[in-house]
């Protein structure tokens, strides 16, 4: 029999504990359970790092988005969709030995069941070579797309090596936007938060605040993002913005510690900190409940 589980109680069976909030008009708020009125849903994987070394930090490292691939194929209920919000691999100066990591991240993730995948850079992916061998693998470092009555909008915030937007990106993000009615459901994919989180360990946009007013006059918007490698909800007046996990090692809470360094390895408690995330979308209402799930030793 297929080794499957009902992504309801894939915390329940993995004894690992979740947080649930629901973004909406009325912002972000705990939610005792999980309801059955999404209309859709799609999964978030988010800084695999694909080439990290670092024995201390994830001894797994070469192991760790495969576990990932094989828990989202695991699903008795496959998602829509599939998101990646970035740094698919770990930096490196040889453009050669990037182009190596990109392709072997490609290969891996190609075993996912769901084919409808999304991909988008990080500054590890891109900020070298301004996306130039990110899209010779994965196409566009910023585009929209629509389902099921929502309009996703990715931005890119690390082709740029200032961590900028960029006049020309926020253009074509106003041109996108005035296409769009007012009361339109729209969902942004960002690698680097649009705020400033902590600037002081690059956990921000330079311009983040202009894009952020392009999209204030519309109602239902919420953002998603990665980069900062744990969880954190904000909201900017009525949008909320929601990091997700990392599929390779947790981050510190912002300023908690002089120097922005990974968290090493536990373990008593392998995987620890890592995850993915599952987000049902209820479209009338514009609220999306987001249920964060662990990567297991598999």
């Amino acid at each position: 029999m297929e080794n499957t589980f009902d992504r309801r109680d894939f915390l329940k069976l993995a004894g690992l504990g979740g947080v649930v909030f629901v973004s909406g008009l009325a912002g972000c708020s705990d939610m005792p359970q999980r309801s059955a009125a999404g209309e859709f849903y799609f999964v978030q994987l988010s800084d695999s790092h694909w080439g990290f070394k670092g024995p201390k930090v994830n001894p797994d490292a070469e192991g760790t988005l495969k576990k990932a691939v094989a828990a989202v194929n695991s699903l008795a209920q496959q998602p829509d969709f599939i998101v990646f919000t970035g740094d698919l691999t770990h930096t490196t100066d040889d453009p050669s030995e990037r182009r190596k990591r990109l392709a072997e991240f490609r290969d891996i993730v190609s075993a996912l069941k769901v084919k409808n995948v999304h991909f988008m850079p990080g500054e590890h992916d891109a900020s070298l070579d301004h996306g130039e061998a990110f899209q010779e693998f994965f196409g566009k470092t910023h585009y929209t797309f629509d389902h099921k009555g929502v309009h996703f909008i990715v931005l890119d915030n690390v082709s740029d090596p200032t961590a900028s937007i960029g006049e020309a990106q926020l253009q074509w993000l106003a041109a996108d936007l005035n296409g769009l009615s007012k009361d339109a459901k729209i969902v942004v994919f960002t690698h680097r938060p649009l705020f400033d989180l902590y600037p002081q360990w690059d956990w921000a946009t330079r311009d983040g605040d202009k894009a952020i007013a392009l999209l204030m006059p519309h109602p239902n918007v919420t953002v998603f993002y990665g980069h900062i490698h744990q969880e954190n909800h904000h909201m900017t007046g009525h949008i909320a913005h929601h990091s997700a996990k990392s599929l390779i090692f947790p981050l510190p809470a912002p300023g908690s510690q002089p120097k922005r360094a990974p968290i090493p390895w536990d373990t008593a408690q392998p995987y620890k900190g890592l995850g993915y995330r599952d987000v049902e979308a209820e479209i009338e209402r514009a609220e999306y409940r987001i249920t964060e799930l662990p990567v297991l030793k598999g």
